[in-house]
């Protein structure tokens, strides 16, 4: 079954010839490898290119030729260049796993250290060196989002642009479902199993449980305990479990310590926990949204939020004891509005009221402020609204904002259509909003 994946491999296609290196970056079995290697090969191949001017490279299972060592790496793909004038096209995976090594003949030992570092060949030397070899196109991919950001603006010289991929979108999710389109029963699977390709393919329920476990048992913590040679993997791992409990939720560093310490009853500091968070963060297993005051506007220091990469991987992780859609379709918003390239806070409406013969100041959350170039929208989520009076405590923080940048609610209801009320507020149905790439941009 083909997955249509048309928003990132028309950004790879809009790329293509730009003389940089194209870094395909994002969580484990989201769908990188099937972008570059099936969508995106499919591209080349019905464009006219020749199967012999595309080299594929998957790093993540190693062939005899031993490619993880990056002289062998570049001597391969330099064997497979065909000099015929035309584009060579190069596409890597997992670029991550390709290690240093010295040339055969290069005696260091008499070396000064300082000098000696400079001796070793890595992946980045490898890459600029196709990049300005002519008529070679480099396309990689790679799961460590530290490691690739600081090579696109320092070791590519410049010369790289990241290309972040998530798991499925609900658009994308919803035509792999051939049954009847009762959105309540699609809605509830999206936001219980996620979006991982391979897990959205299973029927069963259980299968998607086990695929689910067994990547975050054998893959997703154990790359960041080995990638980052985390000693204490008991805390990493009880880090986690917190943070996927909260999800939504304002945290600290110095709170995530504290429920460490007392639900775990294992030993924590806020420094170690910061540090850990930034791992997960690295690896694309958590996101972080900061808090911004929407008046004063300037960020605020901690709290902020934190969402999960996937909510599959969410709930396993808390073994699907706490299904809570409210803060799913959260999460859900969150991850969506990131993939449409919008850059995402928590907002701030800091409201002055009369209380007595003294004014109170008080701060009241907007869920998201979404900015994209000069557009702003305010987003609220909220999953249900049975009456009037929820209907003003949903849309107090809104209210109370004084621009005329537009406002959002998105409820819980998988068939509301767009509608606006007197305040000017329009409410659309979490559905409608997933489905249409373009929906907030035309409410």
């Amino acid at each position: 079954m083909i997955i249509q994946r048309d928003i990132y491999l028309n950004r790879l296609i809009s790329a293509k010839h730009d003389d940089f290196i194209k870094v395909i970056v994002g969580i484990r079995r989201c769908g990188k490898s099937y972008l570059l290697f099936n969508l995106f090969k499919q591209h080349l191949l019905d464009s006219g290119v020749a199967e012999d001017h595309i080299t594929e490279i998957d790093l993540e299972h190693p062939t005899p030729a031993n490619l993880v060592n990056p002289i062998k790496l570049d001597e391969y793909i330099r064997s497979r260049i065909v000099d015929d004038g035309r584009m060579n096209y190069v596409l890597i995976d997992e670029i991550q796993y390709c290690g240093k090594a010295l040339p055969e003949d290069l005696d260091i030992s008499k070396m000064h250290p300082n000098d000696r570092e400079r001796m070793f060949v890595d992946f980045h030397r490898v890459l600029n060196g196709l990049r300005t070899t002519k008529n070679v196109d480099v396309y990689v991919t790679g799961s460590n989002s530290r490691m690739l950001a600081t090579d696109v603006a320092t070791e590519f010289r410049g010369r790289g642009e990241v290309i972040q991929i998530s798991p499925l979108s609900f658009a994308e999710f919803a035509p792999l479902k051939t049954s009847a389109r009762d959105y309540h029963a699609m809605l509830r699977e999206y936001l219980m199993f996620g979006g991982l390709p391979e897990c959205v393919l299973k029927n069963d329920e259980l299968l998607k449980k086990e695929y689910l476990a067994n990547l975050c048992k054998t893959i997703y913590l154990k790359d960041v305990q080995e990638r980052n040679k985390v000693k204490n993997t008991t805390l990493l791992e009880t880090l986690f479990d917190i943070v996927m409990s909260n999800v939504g939720g304002l945290m600290n560093p110095t709170k995530f310590t504290n429920a460490i310490q007392t639900v775990a009853k294992i030993p924590a500091n806020h420094v170690t926990v910061r540090k850990y968070l930034e791992f997960l963060q690295n690896a694309y297993l958590l996101y972080k949204a900061e808090r911004y005051d929407v008046k004063g506007r300037h960020y605020l220091d901690y709290p902020a939020k934190y969402y999960a990469a996937d909510t599959g991987i969410r709930n396993v992780h808390m073994n699907f004891r706490q299904y809570e859609p409210t803060h799913l379709m959260e999460n859900a918003i969150y991850s969506e509005l990131i993939r449409r390239g919008y850059a995402v806070d928590v907002g701030v409406a800091t409201v002055e009221t009369m209380r007595l013969d003294s004014r109170e100041k008080r701060q009241y959350e907007i869920d998201f402020v979404v900015n994209r170039f000069s557009e702003r929208v305010y987003v609220q989520s909220a999953w249900m609204i049975p009456d009037e009076e929820k209907r003003k405590q949903e849309t107090f923080s809104l209210r109370h904002v004084n621009d005329n940048f537009r406002k959002v609610v998105i409820t819980g209801d998988p068939y509301e259509k767009p509608w606006m009320d007197d305040s000017g507020i329009t409410f659309i149905g979490i559905v409608p909003f997933l489905l249409d790439p373009h929906s907030l941009e035309t409410l």
